[in-house]
């Protein structure tokens, strides 16, 4: 047997070395590479083990597979995959191809923190040689399917890149574009069998410009698909050796590449050896699945009497790796490989032609969709006959590489098919096609396969006929001509997972969501309508939208009517629903819990725990724990770590939004519960001391905006009144306002609000410091920055919106045009970029200011300008009168008098008008008790004294009680 195979290629040898004697001159590195490939095939056919040599996505290696498998009946298949994923291809049965078969690891323990989260997925569609294997060894009674590759955590320890960058994946809500079809693996490695791209740019480019075709996929067509697409298994077999044995020797790529491919050889021959001795089967009952690349492997391993112990595999690290299905599509299998546009589309086309052609019976799976039930019965069936085993092979490479192209009779019919159906498909999508313009497609599709040495059109050749006769200067409708080409010849076909094959998360929101009575697994945006008022079982489906909202990329769930906020819950609310869509993201999250609670509160969790957690995070994840989980335990704990995070930050980058969280979860409070959590207690007591510990350089500070320095103030005044009742010292931020000395215009206007809220500054000085600013031709520049400080006050200080209106309105009356133009464009720039939220404060103040209509603004007078009366004026001149003092009202209005002196039991009645007014003393006489209780207090040892005359006054109760006023006197020097 060994005799005959080395006399297989002996003829073969000696034809490549006159060639290579010729081409070259003689003995050159030529015949080398040309003998060796002939060897590296030998070596593989030679092989007892036999060799299944595929391309991914090629259907005449899934044609030559279902013929194999038939013939053969091997009863072990081992597969190039990664063997961990082996217990997920029994849900294949349960999907819509193509679908990947994915591992995930969120948190990763012995990777870089900054590759997490790891993706590794290997697509599977019907057309593939993996798929028939898979599918035979499946539904096979006694048939053991084996898969051999490295594992998930090898293909990065393996990674030798040092650094993964990700693209991030484009979404998008109706899911129906190319590039969020293109984008369902998202950041995931990808896992290929039989990848047969060459590695040496110069060499595909060599081949393309030679091959007159545009890719690599054209290329593969053309010169490797027809021809083997009814070659026998052995020619089959020989010529993807050969393949695969120039790519490697011609085109080795990058060094550290080679190397991760030959270990990858090593582990897959060792794992074969490994399961061989353990199970006593005999190779010849076996069939080695793998890519043609390392069928023409060279390394010591190779072979079932191949080197053993010369490699060992290392241990996977204690990174948790969770596995599942996810929907792939053509698109997303030629963006993530590398293949043209609509490449995968036109395989499968052609996949379906092939069955037709050769009345071949593919394996499916048992109950996968789209199967029919009477083919399962004719796979069955047509099992049963087993063909005899072939004599061992011959040499079938000489004849093939001597044999000429078979030129295909053009099939006018087909052609004229695609081109009625590519003009129809243009009118409908906006192109002014007509009869004369699908003549024109048909006539160019054969000239183009004329000049490329072809008889008949490829769809690559009519493609670009379409695209030239149809396509004019612009494109109407979201579709150019090449998509419609690739939509016509098979379209990206989508996949699905089913039901039974989701992780239990997935089939839980389902559940929850069945209530609504839509498809939710269907692809494509669909509407939701949430009546609670008349349904309120649909409150449970809302909190579940909003948790997806908030969990699943934009798109998935994206409200259209109703919001969610603290202690607000709408009656009625409409959703765009797209799940189908981004089913992958869907899935993925049952990686991270079994609930959609339990993966909200892991992330939240992780947010504020986070080693970039500042508390402003920390803030928004209680927010959204009391919003979406309403858990109050979760909440505190949280609050309660923001203290800590509070106390720890040295900078005020998160104060504008710390100040809106805090305000909205206090409010919450106050209105929902009795009384204040704790933390939120602690939190406003501690955010007191840290912002007037930090104000005076923040004041200061370049880095540091007005606005932050602004939110700083907001936080200390707003809650001022929660701090002083918790034991803060109000002295603490009255210090830190003086020790602030700031040089920004803006943060000097700023530093004046809070001077006035403090007290300390009067609103008549600040008018008369911005009416000095203005008579100061060296700082009217600068007026702009200290109007946008004053803007930024109203955040602190709303209070003073009337002041800043002044300010500006004496601005545009007092300066010339001259000087008032040039930093017009300045003052309104800086309040956009800087204050705009604000702006509206000052815009409302104005309009109550100003008059209503044009007509009045002439004789209008400015508030500020008015005459200040003394609102006290009157009264003053009142008392000098000797007349009755603030009881005019009582008389005026004698009912409510006597409403209220009947509630009291008052039953005495009016005073007769020339009775003398009882002063406040009276009160003491009348009652003695509390006066005596109050000396008590003091330590007052004197009695009353007993006068004949009125009553004494506040005055001479001093006087006669001195005791009183020097106990009064002391307690007044201690406070």
């Amino acid at each position: 047997m060994s005799g005959s195979h080395e006399s297989t290629f002996t003829a073969l040898r000696g034809q490549l070395q006159e060639a290579a004697a010729t081409f070259a001159g003689g003995p050159d590195a030529l015949e080398s590479i040309l003998l060796g490939m002939v060897d590296d095939v030998d070596r593989a056919v030679r092989e007892p083990l036999e060799i299944f040599p595929v391309c991914h996505h090629s259907p005449a290696s899934a044609l030559a597979m279902a013929r194999r498998l038939r013939e053969k009946q091997p009863k072990v298949v081992y597969l190039e995959l990664c063997e961990d994923m082996a217990p997920l291809l029994t849900e294949l049965r349960n999907c819509r191809l193509p679908v990947a078969v994915q591992a995930f690891a969120g948190d990763v323990d012995g990777f870089p923190a900054e590759w997490a989260p790891l993706s590794v997925v290997a697509p599977i569609t019907e057309a593939s040689a993996e798929y028939q294997a898979i599918a035979y060894a499946l539904d096979t009674p006694g048939v053991e399917l084996v898969l051999v590759d490295r594992s998930s955590d090898h293909v990065f320890q393996w990674d030798s890149r040092g650094e993964r960058t990700a693209e991030p994946a484009a979404e998008d809500g109706g899911g129906e574009t190319p590039e969020a079809e293109a984008a369902l693996h998202g950041e995931a490695v990808g896992v290929e069998i039989g990848d047969l791209r060459p590695r040496f740019a110069e060499l595909e480019e060599h081949l393309l410009r030679h091959g007159r075709v545009r890719h690599w996929s054209e290329w593969w067509h053309q010169y490797v698909e027809v021809p083997l697409g009814d070659s026998d298994h052995d020619t089959y077999r020989q010529v993807m050796f050969l393949i695969g044995s120039l790519f490697r020797r011609l085109a080795p790529g990058d060094g550290a590449r080679v190397r991760v491919d030959e270990d990858r050889e090593r582990y897959m021959w060792t794992r074969m050896r490994e399961h061989l001795a353990a199970t006593g089967t005999d190779p010849e009952d076996c069939l080695y699945v793998c890519g043609a690349f390392h069928a023409a492997s060279r390394v010591e391993e190779f072979g079932v009497h191949g080197g053993t112990g010369t490699f060992t595999i290392s241990p996977r690290t204690a990174t948790t790796w969770q596995y599942g299905l996810i929907p792939s599509s053509h698109a997303a299998i030629e963006a993530q490989f590398g293949l043209a546009a609509g490449s995968v589309s036109i395989a499968s086309a052609e996949w379906q032609k092939a069955l037709e052609r050769t009345r071949v019976q593919p394996y499916r799976l048992a109950g996968q969709a789209g199967a029919r039930k009477s083919a399962a019965k004719r796979v069955r069936g047509a099992r049963a006959a087993v063909p005899p085993q072939e004599p061992p092979s011959s040499d079938r490479l000489s004849g093939f590489l001597r044999r000429p192209p078979v030129l295909d009779a053009l099939d006018e019919a087909e052609l004229l098919g695609w081109s009625v159906e590519i003009v129809r498909a243009a009118r409908r999508n906006g192109y002014l096609a007509s009869t004369a313009d699908a003549i024109a497609v048909f006539e160019t599709s054969i000239l183009l396969a004329g000049m490329r040495d072809r008889a008949k059109p490829t769809p690559y050749d009519f493609q670009d006929a379409a695209v030239t006769c149809i396509e004019k200067d612009s494109v109407p409708g979201r579709r150019d001509v090449r998509r419609l080409v690739e939509i016509m010849m098979g379209g990206d076909r989508i996949g699905r997972v089913g039901y039974e094959a989701l992780p239990p998360l997935a089939r839980d929101v389902y559940d929850r969501l069945a209530p609504l009575e839509l498809k939710l697994q269907r692809r494509g945006v669909q509407r939701a309508l949430l009546d609670m008022a008349s349904r309120p079982e649909l409150r449970a489906c809302s909190d579940v939208l909003w948790m997806l909202r908030r969990l699943m990329p934009h798109g998935a769930a994206r409200p259209i009517m109703g919001e969610r906020r603290l202690g607000e819950r709408s009656i009625q609310e409409s959703w765009d629903l797209a799940l189908g869509t981004h089913q992958r993201a869907l899935i993925e999250l049952g990686y991270e819990g079994v609930s959609l609670e339990q993966v909200l509160e892991q992330r939240l969790r992780r947010e504020a725990y986070g080693p970039q957690a500042t508390a402003a995070t920390v803030l928004a994840a209680v927010e959204d724990a009391t919003l979406y989980l309403g858990s109050r335990r979760l909440a505190d704990e949280l609050g309660t770590h923001a203290l800590k995070v509070l106390a720890a930050e040295r900078s005020v980058d998160g104060a504008p939004e710390v100040l809106r969280r805090v305000r909205r979860l206090l409010a919450h409070y106050r209105t929902s519960e009795p009384v204040l959590p704790q933390w939120i207690e602690s939190f406003a007591k501690t955010g007191y001391a840290h912002y007037c510990t930090l104000l005076p350089t923040a004041f200061r500070d370049e880095d540091a905006t007005v606005g932050q320095v602004a939110a700083m103030l907001g936080f200390l005044f707003s809650m001022e009144s929660l701090a002083l009742s918790l034991g803060c010292d109000r002295t603490q931020l009255e210090l830190a306002v003086a020790q602030s000395h700031p040089d920004d215009p803006s943060r000097t206007a700023l530093l004046w609000a809070a001077q006035v809220q403090l007290g300390t500054l009067s609103r008549a000085e600040l008018r008369a410091r911005c009416a000095a600013l203005l008579d100061n031709p060296l700082v009217v520049p600068a007026y702009p920055r200290y109007l946008s400080g004053f803007v930024h006050a109203l955040e602190p200080v709303p209070g003073l919106a009337d002041v800043v209106v002044e300010a500006v309105s004496n601005a545009f009356g007092r300066l010339p045009d001259a000087v008032l133009l040039p930093w017009l464009p300045l003052l309104i720039t800086t309040l956009r970029s800087g204050a705009a939220d604000l702006a509206p404060l000052m815009v409302r103040e104005a309009g109550r200011i100003f008059p209503g209509r044009l007509e009045a603004l002439d004789a209008w007078v400015p508030p500020w300008r008015a005459p200040q009366a003394d609102p006290f004026g009157g009264r003053r001149a009142e008392s000098g009168s000797r007349g009755p003092r603030g009881a005019a009202l009582l008389p005026a209005h004698p009912a409510t008098c006597d409403a209220v002196a009947g509630l009291l039991g008052c039953a005495e009645g009016w005073a007769e008008p020339g009775a003398p007014a009882p002063s406040g003393a009276a009160l003491l006489s009348a009652h003695p008790a509390a006066c005596d209780a109050v000396a008590e207090l003091l330590g007052c040892d004197g009695d009353w004294v007993v006068t004949a005359g009125p009553s004494p006054s506040g005055v001479a109760l001093m006087t006669h009680h001195p005791a009183t006023s020097e106990a009064l006197e002391a307690l007044l020097a201690r406070a």
